[in-house]
């Protein structure tokens, strides 16, 4: 359950707790089991992220929590590692075109059945609003094939940047998280879902 999405009033703390150990803990401990061997032949770390990882949006809270923390435990761990050789980069997939998306709104359909009867007043709209946005998105996305690519290049590249972004909306959503403000960026992410709520 990487990826459980609601609002984080109806997110059972369980579910939140679930995520984080998956995308953050499972991924600490697996590179801290592989360090060593790392260490010895100047490897490189490869953590995957997401878009998620730079902006958050509606019901993505737990998520986009999650892959901010790895986004900064990379950051950590590029500087602490350099000195002994090991690399450490970041990928940030936007929309890609995987069974994982069919998952995550089936986990968000069921997260929603649960919620009580003043949750579904206050959020109804914004969950068929992010459920259409998803799958419009993913299958916008780059196929798994075009995005096993940039992964290659992340973990082969002589030089490598600090981090990549797979698709055209990853790239265009982490400059604008660099460049506008919280209130202009709230703006933008609102305008995007507007076409997706139900209409009165």
């Amino acid at each position: 359950m990487g990826r459980a999405t609601a609002p984080v009033e109806t997110l059972p703390l369980e579910v939140s707790r679930r995520v984080f150990e998956v995308n953050v803990f499972g991924q600490i401990a697996l590179t801290q089991a592989l360090l060593p061997a790392l260490h010895r032949s100047g490897g490189r770390v490869v953590d995957i992220s997401s878009t998620g990882g730079r902006i958050a949006m509606p019901a993505y809270g737990a998520y986009s929590g999650s892959k901010f923390a790895i986004e900064a435990i990379s950051d950590a761990m590029r500087q602490e590692l350099a000195p002994q050789g090991v690399q450490v980069v970041i990928v940030e997939p936007g929309g890609v075109r995987t069974a994982m998306g069919d998952r995550g709104s089936a986990v968000a359909r069921d997260l929603h059945s649960q919620m009580t009867v003043e949750q579904h007043d206050r959020y109804d709209r914004l969950m068929a609003a992010f459920l259409s946005h998803s799958a419009t998105f993913a299958s916008e996305g780059v196929s798994a094939e075009e995005a096993a690519k940039v992964i290659a290049r992340a973990a082969t590249d002589r030089r490598p940047r600090t981090r990549y972004t797979i698709g055209r909306d990853a790239a265009l959503l982490t400059r604008l998280a660099r460049i506008l403000p919280d209130r202009m960026m709230d703006r933008a992410i609102a305008r995007t879902l507007r076409p997706h709520y139900p209409k009165a």
